[in-house]
């Protein structure tokens, strides 16, 4: 017997939002983790983008919230915290979708607008709040908002957290809100930094699988392309023009990288954009609506950007620059194959990147398929040292110590830092 969204205890309400939106049964993460949160159990899900993971915290937090209704002015009972812009205002229209049919308000809120309306929507009283940690710091030191009465919290993407040093405000956070609380935190990977997190978080947690550890999907056809490196740029531009791609989600390891690759393929006649931390959020949504409109066939993207996009059946994922830290490759190449489609992952990989090459393959526990194109040959003289840590502007710092670097500007909010200062003060932006 199948399962259905009704089997799972959600209210008539939920179920009628879930209907308007055409879901008929859930996902296996939802299946998984909505049971447990109804419970008011504390929740440890690993789940890749592109699963349904959302719908798993969203869908039972709403019930739970409207099953037990509070005061006129609505203090903020749930707070859902995401690492980017982008995946913040994806879960808030999550929110607002489900919640059509329930008598609860929701607000966002995240760097790089105007604070002015966020903070109008807040003092109106809400009873969810998505959020980035950097805004949400910053209005409660100004005193515009309060997370005292927090019931429930969700800490969603909760590796990329990690990866782009937020791991002190998250404990700031967390000394704001009521120790007893429920707890629900979202990762794409089980690491030791995730476990040591959680541990510091969850209670007597449950824990919840939609597919096995740091695997790929199946869906998904790999390929890698020997290419020497000042080859990249021409062999990427023949790959989309002679294969006629519609829609290519790209990805540099550095935001000049982006800017750089996107110039290349506009003057080689492919509509494309660039989306980055140094993008303005106009930007980055323009960017952002022309490649799902198809007016943009190439999106160019840094890992940080790209996180959280909600970007349905894309079917060619490019590694123009191999990522330094194998899970990444996981996460880039998940945004393609999603909800059962087929998709296509390649990888232009130049001799210094070697190394990572060898990385993704034991992670992911597979040997890639090797391709190399005549005239784009490899270089057989090039180096295979990795490029050294630091290099490119936006380099990652190992998780442990990005949560270090950078905090000058921890207990000085009000002062904007310098748009290219350091990785630290650029999330901080997010």
């Amino acid at each position: 017997m199948y399962m259905t969204f009704k089997s799972l205890g959600l209210s008539e309400a939920l179920l009628k939002a879930i209907s308007k939106k055409g879901y008929t049964t859930p996902s296996p993460i939802q299946e998984k983790a909505i049971p447990p949160v109804l419970e008011g159990k504390d929740v440890l899900a690993s789940a890749q983008t592109g699963t349904g993971k959302t719908a798993g915290f969203t869908l039972p937090l709403l019930h739970l919230l409207s099953e037990n209704p509070k005061q006129k002015y609505r203090p903020i009972r749930a707070l859902i915290l995401t690492p980017t812009r982008e995946l913040a205002a994806q879960v808030y229209a999550n929110v607002k979708e489900y919640s059509e049919f329930l008598n609860l308000r929701s607000a966002v809120i995240f760097g790089g607008v105007n604070q002015k309306p966020q903070v109008a929507t807040i003092r109106q009283g809400i009873d969810i709040l998505v959020a980035t940690p950097g805004r949400l710091i910053d209005l409660e030191n100004q005193g515009l908002l309060s997370i005292k009465r927090v019931e429930i919290f969700v800490l969603d993407e909760a590796d990329r957290m990690l990866d782009m040093g937020f791991l002190r405000d998250i404990e700031r956070i967390m000394k704001l809100m009521p120790t007893k609380r429920q707890n629900l935190m979202f990762s794409a990977t089980f690491s030791k930094d995730i476990k040591k997190l959680a541990h510091g978080i969850l209670h007597h947690p449950v824990q919840v699988e939609a597919t096995p550890e740091n695997t790929t999907v199946d869906a998904i056809s790999q390929k890698v392309y020997r290419v020497a490196k000042g080859k990249k740029t021409g062999l990427i531009i023949k790959l989309i023009s002679e294969g006629n791609w519609k829609q290519v989600l790209v990805f540099t390891r550095t935001k000049h990288g982006a800017n750089k690759l996107c110039k290349k393929m506009i003057s080689a006649g492919i509509t494309a954009a660039a989306i980055h931390g140094n993008k303005s959020q106009g930007a980055r949504t323009k960017a952002l609506a022309g490649f799902k409109s198809g007016s943009v066939r190439v999106l160019v993207a840094t890992d940080i950007a790209a996180r959280g996009l909600d970007i349905p059946l894309l079917p060619h994922v490019v590694n123009f620059e191999l990522p330094n830290i194998s899970e990444d490759y996981v996460h880039r190449i998940g945004r393609t194959g999603r909800a059962g489609a087929s998709g296509e992952a390649l990888s232009l990989v130049s001799a210094d990147e070697t190394s990572y090459l060898r990385g993704i393959e034991k992670l992911t526990d597979q040997k890639i398929p090797v391709e190399i194109i005549e005239g784009f040959e490899p270089d057989p003289n090039a180096s295979t040292e990795p490029i050294k840590q630091g290099q490119g502007r936006q380099q990652r710092r190992n998780p442990r110590h990005s949560s270090k670097s950078g905090n000058s500007n921890k207990n000085n909010n009000s002062r904007r830092p310098k748009r290219n200062n350091d990785r630290r003060s650029n999330n901080r932006r997010n």
